[in-house]
């Protein structure tokens, strides 16, 4: 398989490693650059469940987050509930979970054949997890159906799955562990709301309190680490996916208990450093990025948005005003970062990464809005413009990357109420789907000119990833591949 480049998780800042073309793949769930952009890509704008589906597969278990493509194949995290109970006879101890890894490569090493792997039947109700869908709801604390609920009983396969991206046949699918999850998680979570991230050389994933793990591309394990049991806020579940740049694999582990950011060394699994962290639960996704020869890790909270050395771990920078239960993913324009939260308040901050300590009410951040942002979502950047939705609903804002000021108000999204997926764009148009399945593909610009309104037949919760000219959609039991 093809090596990547290092990926340099921003937009316009890369350092290859060797001669490849990042548009050509989608390593990490905000795409190459980290901006949900895809630079040189054709996607359909129209499609139906019988139109401009090139393939479409049922994949097991439940997941909220985004596919990867590597290459020929496409790759997804799931849970899938088993029918073994904790404390019941059939039920494996957690702790050897190891040893019940289920791929065919670990068995016959270098050969793409199908394991065993996770078992198909009962699909529809049975593999839904005790919680939901990844976490949101309404702004204000109406998040429905809160973490109170019983905890699971039943073991959960916790595994990745290789697809054939020409044809969507399944190559290999590889359980990590089996557990049972502790906490029940918000209806709108899923227990495989973390996306698989990877630099070329191998996959990650971070299945959060079940560990973190590196795999080949022939879906063989090749080392796990356990960084203990998250205890989120009101049970509502986990979700921060991990990064990875120039040999560390970056891990957020923001909770109720004692959080903290961990790098781990990308070939072994062994933990670089670690810094304790003044936050309670958060679900963000850290971004890196290089400035003037340092590597720096950002990533947000409710307390600080801090941007970390790479290599050390270090503070570099700090600054408060964000809101509360932090989900988008920071993006980085030109040599600024830019950072938003959207629970029970707004925050926008753009903020140098010539920046040093503690910049907090000063007025080093080049611009800073609070009117409007995302929730759950992240916003797309797209040609010097950021296209987001106001909290979770379907009201599309858009600004202007560089200076902030508004390209279009808050506007009513024809046919869309509720956003979890964040828009991507390609080819002058930005895609934004609703939980409903609902894609809107409007134009690039500075005024919401849908060119078309497309529906498929279940919820959509997951971000799209776009390789050439395809589009990947994620639904709650389906993995679609999109082209003309």
């Amino acid at each position: 398989m093809k090596k990547l480049l290092s990926i340099a998780l921003c937009l316009g800042l890369v350092t290859p490693a060797v001669a490849a073309d990042l548009n050509s793949d989608w390593p990490q769930w905000r795409g190459p650059s980290a901006s949900g952009s895809a630079a040189t890509s054709h996607p359909p704008t129209t499609w139906s469940e019988s139109e401009n589906i090139k393939w479409k597969v049922d994949v097991p278990g439940v997941g909220s987050s985004t596919p990867i493509v590597i290459d020929d194949r496409v790759y997804v995290a799931t849970a899938v509930k088993t029918d073994r109970v904790q404390g019941g006879a059939n039920a494996e101890a957690t702790t050897t979970a190891d040893a019940r890894e289920r791929s065919s490569a670990e068995n016959a090493p270098g050969r793409d054949t199908q394991p065993g792997g996770i078992r198909r039947g009962g699909r529809p109700g049975g593999d839904r997890p005790e919680g939901g869908r990844r976490p949101g709801g309404r702004r204000g604390g109406g998040r429905g159906g809160s973490g109170g609920s019983a905890a699971p009983t039943h073991l959960y396969d916790f595994a990745v799955i290789a697809y054939d991206r020409a044809t969507g046949d399944e190559i290999w699918n590889t359980t990590l562990t089996s557990q049972v999850p502790h906490e029940a998680g918000h209806n709108t979570n899923t227990f495989a709301s973390f996306s698989p991230v990877s630099d070329g050389e191998r996959l990650y994933v971070s299945f959060g309190s079940r560990g973190v793990y590196a795999l080949d591309f022939h879906g063989k394990k090749l080392w796990s680490k356990d960084l203990g049991k998250m205890q989120t806020r009101n049970g509502f579940g986990e979700g921060s996916s991990a990064a990875v740049h120039d040999g560390s694999v970056v891990v957020p582990f923001d909770h109720e208990g004692e959080s903290f950011i961990a790098a781990l060394d990308a070939t072994t699994g062994e933990e670089q450093w670690r810094q304790p962290r003044d936050e309670r639960t958060t679900w963000a996704t850290p971004l890196i990025t290089e400035y003037q020869g340092r590597t720096q890790v950002i990533t947000n909270g409710s307390n600080r948005v801090r941007s970390y050395d790479l290599a050390t771990g270090d503070v570099i920078w700090e600054c408060g005003g964000q809101a509360g239960n932090p989900i988008p993913t920071p993006v980085r324009f030109e040599d600024n970062v830019i950072v938003m939260t959207g629970y029970r308040g707004y925050a926008i901050y753009s903020i140098p990464l010539s920046a040093t300590g503690d910049i907090t009410d000063t007025d080093v951040p080049t611009w800073v809005e609070e009117d409007a942002a995302p929730y759950v979502s992240s916003p797309v950047l797209y040609k010097g413009q950021l296209y987001f939705v106001k909290a979770n609903n379907g009201l599309l804002v858009s600004r202007d990357a560089k200076t902030g000021d508004l390209r279009i108000r808050p506007t009513r999204l024809p046919g869309v109420s509720t956003v979890y997926a964040s828009p991507v764009a390609a080819a002058d148009h930005i895609y934004l789907t609703g939980r409903d399945g609902t894609t809107l593909v409007f134009n690039h610009g500075d005024s919401l000119d849908v060119v078309a309104t497309n529906k498929l037949d279940e919820e959509i919760d997951a971000s799209a990833a776009i390789v050439g000219d395809e589009l990947f959609l994620r639904g709650k039991q389906h993995l679609y591949c999109i082209s003309k």
